[in-house]
């Protein structure tokens, strides 16, 4: 099919959730991929963070197609290797006790603030589980994950929302002190908020969140969906601060690109949860931890992070020369780029039709190419990037 009867195709049949750009997708090696039509394209957005490894890395996809060939699936009231080790590598890496398998990002926020208002409820009783969370955080998009996103245009349409969640201005210390109070439970955070125009939060702003929680027996939860797994040059994003959560919550790239949520926990938190208390007909598939465990050994090498750092600071100073670019902000390969004088979806556009995906945040250029990108790929993407805002 060409990429026009795919695209009618889709839109006839798929709900419209999605303001999806005219891109048929056929094939793809590390960060280059083409279309239908065989139009080819760098790729500066890895499924928003998802391909870690990039298009169809082949050890990747020898482990996903070895282990499909054997058990694709089996009831989590049954053990399997694979997901177990899958479980030890991880919570290794992580320095975690224990981990919850779902199939998203939503699903291990969910998972996370289940067992933060059960820790609570386990030690305290009644009336202690407000969770709070900051502005222009996102978390989700199921009723709970969407009433603790802090950002006002996602809290419409779909009322009552869930209650018990507080938003505190990221950064604001003072304002911080000022949420917390005998009902709170935990504080939710992103190290880098991603939707939220990738913003790094400030270490004084993180060390103080952890020194009130430890204060006041308050659970703290890393949001590490879109910033961990080594996309910002460490593991986590959160040991660029130095400091160890209670629960983290992980998906996008941890799979390389299968549908995978996983909730972390360490101490008491990860003893929370019991049976019957929670659950996931698909957490853990066998054939998503084969493909999830060839991430970890390749993102869990200091060489490999080390060189995520160097990308980034080669993609970011080679931004800051090209016209219309006022800042760039973030971490590793997690950057956004603010604009003058042109608006970010009109450069998505314009990229799109040059041979390049790129995402936008809020009113920023967001770039999260795969972390195995290329020199080579990152320099024919630039390229573009400076012929687009050159007027080219």
């Amino acid at each position: 099919m060409k990429s026009t009867e795919i695209i009618k195709n889709y839109d006839n049949c798929v709900m419209h959730t999605y303001g999806r750009v005219s891109l048929a997708s056929e094939a793809g090696c590390n960060a280059s991929c083409r279309d239908a039509d065989g139009k080819e394209f760098i790729d500066f957005g890895s499924g928003i963070g998802t391909n870690s490894l990039g298009f169809a890395d082949s050890a990747w996809a020898d482990a996903v197609s070895a282990q499909a060939h054997c058990i694709q699936h089996i009831s989590n009231y049954y053990y399997n290797e694979v997901s177990g080790n899958f479980a030890r590598k991880l919570t290794s890496l992580t320095g975690m006790d224990k981990l919850f398998f779902g199939n998203s990002g939503a699903e291990a926020n969910e998972c996370a603030i289940k067992i933060a208002r059960k820790y609570s409820h386990d030690r305290y009783g009644d009336g202690r589980n407000t969770i709070i969370t900051l502005q222009n955080s996102f978390h989700g998009r199921t009723i709970a994950t969407l009433s603790a996103t802090g950002q006002d245009t996602f809290h419409q349409h779909f009322f009552p929302f869930v209650g018990g969640f507080k938003y505190c201005p990221a950064n604001d210390i003072t304002a911080l002190h000022e949420l917390v109070d005998d009902t709170v439970c935990a504080i939710m955070f992103e190290a880098v908020q991603g939707e939220g125009g990738v913003i790094a939060l400030d270490k004084a702003f993180v060390e103080e969140i952890f020194k009130i929680a430890e204060q006041k027996d308050i659970l703290t939860i890393a949001d590490e969906v879109q910033c961990g797994c080594g996309r910002t040059g460490k593991f986590l994003a959160v040991e660029h601060f130095g400091v160890t959560p209670d629960i983290v919550t992980m998906a996008k790239g941890l799979g390389g690109g299968l549908p995978i949520g996983v909730c972390l926990a360490k101490g008491a938190a990860a003893e929370v949860l019991t049976p019957g208390t929670h659950g996931s007909t698909f957490g853990g598939n066998p054939v998503v931890c084969a493909g999830g465990t060839v991430v970890l050994d390749r993102v869990g090498e200091k060489d490999f992070l080390d060189e995520i750092s160097a990308k980034g600071e080669y993609i970011r100073k080679a931004l800051t020369d090209m016209p219309h670019v006022v800042s760039v902000s973030g971490l590793g390969l997690m950057l956004g780029i603010t604009l003058d004088g042109v608006k970010a979806p009109d450069i998505l556009k314009k990229a799109l039709e040059k041979g390049l995906l790129v995402l936008t945040a809020k009113e920023k250029l967001r770039l999260l190419p795969p972390l195995t990108i290329t020199y080579e790929e990152i320099d024919r993407g630039l390229e573009i990037l400076r012929g687009i805002l050159s007027g080219e």
